[in-house]
């Protein structure tokens, strides 16, 4: 198996990365690198706006057009939006693959963001911002990296605010596209039994002949980022309690992302054993939902810890979080530990073979960031190769709790 998948990069500076697979089930996504860290001051949440709003018009499509085109085939199609990124993707029989491909490259290069679908979308995403926030679990989390990263361009929420929402119309949803949607930041990943032949004859007519305007393109500004440590107790009325820690960590072109991605799976990972589940839920009873995220930038990076508990027990679980974490600040991972926190991780990831969406998709972001996409067996090398000595080393940067921030809403 070859270390990472071949890419065909089309005329107009396009990349597209093909996964071969056996299933008669495809999935397709073209992913942009352009997302709301790319916004200028008053164009908080458009990013997120565009994702919505070329599901409502093209040049040849309605919007009940654009719905149906993958439904009456009993395929899906859907998007979303991060800080790095805007994406498009289906999920279809590979016998589709040409009607999946003309419907998202038609999407993403001739929306026509029709005035009528737009004061209707105006709403619905005012409503979603309103379910936003009135979701403490969701809140804390964009109120605490409103805090912690300094640049405005990581710190505002991607959703936007329901004001600047309203501000937003097809000539100004069109200069952000025409300043961002670049070519040679655009990924066509697909995951399928297809020829690599039908791949590129298909990638190349309906994606191959589009330009960028450079002149109005302006590049992303990335800045070192160091963050004071800071500490917020809020009692809303919530009915449980909301706590997160968290510190600025390595960008996405860090070695140390690696163990600190291993030390994220330890603490606060899906499975039934994470330690800080064991900590406060099996030993204490004090905790159901614990969770550790470790999300990566081009410039830094982010890990937080998230639990929600009983407003009495917030001290307690406070103190049982920190144990854990001093142990692992303390403690250098004798070998035996390593192998089977390894074998463990391993296991995981070869096991996402099974979701080929997610693949589909990791393959896109990791050649927009990276240039290349790993296959499974790489990414279970990087993880094979690590040390215990840069685990304890990344865990006394990180993971330290005098270092933390802190945020509990109540």
């Amino acid at each position: 198996m070859p270390s990472s998948y071949p890419i065909h990069c089309l005329n107009n500076g396009i990349r597209v990365v093909f996964q071969p697979t056996s299933s008669e089930v495809c999935h397709c996504g073209i992913v942009i690198g352009a997302g709301s860290r790319d916004e200028l001051d008053d164009e908080y949440g458009i990013a997120h706006f565009i994702e919505h709003t070329i599901f409502k018009g093209t040049t040849k499509r309605t919007a009940l057009q654009i719905l149906n085109r993958l439904d009456e085939v009993g395929g899906e199609l859907n998007a979303y939006t991060t800080k790095d990124e805007t994406a498009v993707h289906a999920a279809f029989l590979s016998k589709d693959f040409e009607r999946a491909a003309e419907l998202m490259a038609d999407m993403v290069f001739n929306p026509t963001f029709p005035e009528k679908e737009l004061a209707k979308e105006r709403d619905v995403i005012s409503d979603e911002i309103s379910s936003y926030r009135d979701t403490p679990s969701e809140l804390i989390f964009d109120d605490f990296e409103e805090r912690i990263f300094k640049m405005p361009a990581l710190s505002h929420p991607i959703l936007g605010n329901i004001e600047s929402i309203r501000s937003f119309d097809g000539d100004k949803a069109k200069k952000f596209m025409q300043r961002t949607y670049r070519p040679d930041r655009m990924v066509l990943s697909i995951r399928g039994n297809i020829s690599d032949s039908r791949i590129i004859k298909v990638a190349e007519k309906y994606f191959g002949h589009h330009m960028m305007n450079v002149s109005q393109y302006i590049p992303t500004t990335y800045e070192n980022h160091k963050s004071e440590r800071f500490e917020i107790r809020e009692n809303k009325g919530y009915c449980q309690a909301h706590i997160l820690l968290g510190n600025i960590a390595p960008s996405a072109y860090e070695a140390q992302r690696v163990p600190l991605y291993m030390l994220s799976y330890i603490l606060g990972g899906p499975s039934m054993n994470a330690s800080l589940s064991i900590a406060l839920r099996e030993r204490n009873g004090i905790g159901y939902n614990v969770s550790t995220e470790y999300t990566s930038f081009a410039d830094t990076g982010l890990q937080t810890i998230y639990f929600g508990t009983d407003a009495t027990n917030i001290e307690k679980s406070l103190c049982v979080i920190k144990k854990e974490l001093l142990r692992l600040c303390n403690n250098k991972m004798n070998e035996k530990q390593l192998f089977r926190i390894k074998r463990q991780i391993a296991g995981q990831i070869l096991m996402s073979e099974a979701d080929s969406e997610s693949l589909m998709l990791s393959a896109a972001r990791s050649v927009i960031f990276y240039g290349e996409a790993d296959n499974l067996s790489r990414t279970v090398k990087q993880i094979e190769d690590v040390s215990s000595d840069e685990l304890l080393d990344i865990a006394q940067i990180v993971f330290n709790p005098s270092d933390m921030s802190l945020m509990i809403y109540w």
